[in-house]
């Protein structure tokens, strides 16, 4: 089940659609039959209709990171859910070979390094000093060895989901379900590559930054529930 979030994407969401849609052709051939859901935060542009246009089911969600993926993850019926963007940044043409690895190995959970293989101008210094910042922590305060702890791209088995505390709504989910994924499952991190946006750029460095380091200080001290 692809489930991929979408906030104001008329730009890119076609393209990355044409992309979803010809790695289904490959998994239809390998035995894996998929669906493909957009979850889309209200959006005021065209993306609702070129996202019905190619096929895919349309989820109105609530603004936010997490609360679309969960809205989302509430509609999947696939056993095995692979999400990402509609801005076409991550390499979703890679996702046939990414499913491979997760059945052939008997994993749970594949989170993504972008850091692996990033376009030139993929990401900004500042975003990625603050990325830095956040895995460094990441890795410091839960003792999970990643390489880039905001990654959007996963591919996991949807049985684990009922085992993982999820409990952040906003960009903060990104690190909670990396770091409930590896505490609880078997998960692993795959090296990415990682293409420059189209469209508008909506993360706010430094308030969401800092928020994502604000809930990672909480989640490991238990200051929230």
């Amino acid at each position: 089940e692809w489930t991929i979030k979408a906030l104001n994407e008329e730009k890119a969401s076609g393209f990355v659609l044409d992309e979803i849609n010809h790695v289904r052709k490959e998994l239809d051939l390998k035995g894996y039959s998929s669906e493909v859901i957009i979850v889309d935060g209200k959006s005021t542009d065209n993306t609702v209709m070129i996202a019905e246009s190619k096929g895919a089911q349309v989820v109105i969600s609530e603004r936010g990171y997490g609360q679309q993926y969960k809205r989302g993850f509430e509609y999947a019926t696939g056993d095995i859910i692979v999400t990402g963007d509609t801005d076409l940044t991550y390499p979703l043409e890679d996702v046939s070979y990414l499913i491979n690895f997760l059945v052939g190995k008997n994993i749970d959970f594949i989170t993504t390094n972008r850091f692996a293989y990033m376009d030139k101008n993929a990401m900004g210094l500042t975003h990625k000093i603050g990325n830095a910042i956040l895995t460094w922590f990441t890795k410091g305060l839960f003792f999970i060895n990643i390489k880039d702890s905001q990654s959007g791209m996963w591919i996991f088995k949807r049985e684990i989901l009922k085992r993982l505390n999820l409990t952040y709504t906003g960009m903060s989910f990104s690190q909670e379900i990396k770091i409930e994924a590896f505490k609880k499952s078997k998960a692993k991190e795959l090296p990415i590559r990682y293409r420059e946006r189209i469209g508008e750029v909506k993360l706010d460095t430094y308030k969401d930054g800092f928020n994502n380091l604000f809930q990672l200080i909480k989640k490991r001290f238990k200051l929230i529930k």
